[in-house]
């Protein structure tokens, strides 16, 4: 099955109501289950998250689009804006990371 990659970015001043809507994002990832191959937020120098990365299983591009577009992030309004595209896994080595 493809790989499709998310990536969005927080919306300024979103800072806050990301946090407050994290709980909600982390429940539609874990419902995702095996879907998911990896995720995580983008982050500042000071550590802040500032938009996030997520790559996903889906049967084509119109399919992982729908799973993106209920994540919690987009329908509550916390990034200004995400693009979604194919993506090829060549290199892993996140093993023990």
């Amino acid at each position: 099955m493809p790989l499709y990659s998310f990536i969005g970015r927080d919306r300024p001043g979103a800072l806050t109501q990301r946090q407050a809507v994290r709980p909600s994002h982390l429940k539609h990832l874990d419902r995702l289950g095996d879907k998911v191959i990896f995720a995580g937020p983008f982050q500042d120098e000071a550590g802040q998250s500032t938009g996030s990365l997520v790559v996903v299983e889906a049967d084509d591009l119109a399919a992982a689009k729908a799973i993106f577009a209920r994540d919690p992030y987009i329908t509550e309004g916390v990034f200004g804006d995400w693009e979604v595209s194919r993506f090829a896994l060549t290199i892993n080595k996140s093993a023990g990371h």
